[in-house]
């Protein structure tokens, strides 16, 4: 095996690309254990027009669903298995219509490969029934 060989195998292993939210830089997540993204006592919070949502997300589930919440987390079930970040791009795909936005209005601030996830939402036309009535509150 070459130098350079060993030297790009040693760099894949351990260089992951982080998750930015392009429209906040600051809200990142580079790795297990990160702190990173915004401090909340509930599932959501508000942002000015944009909805930040703490996930726990169940893949491989019968169907597509959103939860109850759970402390604070809003539970979401997706049918996608969670191999290499596709169960979290099929939330994001459920998800946008559900909250009347595009695909590309939903950023993942942290937890794309994890249950544990951050999603904030750009200007929501519409609600989930759980987070309306939790807003209604």
């Amino acid at each position: 095996m070459t130098i350079i060989r060993m030297l790009l195998r040693g760099q894949n292993s351990q260089c992951r690309r982080p998750e930015t939210d392009v429209k906040n830089p600051k809200l990142t997540s580079e790795g297990k254990g990160s702190d990173k993204g915004v401090k909340m006592t509930s599932f959501y919070a508000w942002e000015g027009e944009t909805l930040i949502l703490n996930i726990l997300g169940k893949p491989s589930a019968k169907q597509d669903a959103i939860g109850k919440a759970k402390g604070n987390q809003l539970k979401v079930s997706v049918t996608a298995a969670p191999v290499a970040g596709k169960a979290t791009d099929h939330m994001v795909r459920f998800l946008a219509p559900q909250f009347g936005v595009s695909i590309s209005d939903i950023t993942v601030v942290f937890g794309r490969y994890n249950i544990n996830k951050q999603l904030r939402i750009q200007s929501p036309q519409q609600l989930p029934p759980v987070i309306a009535k939790a807003l209604s509150k």
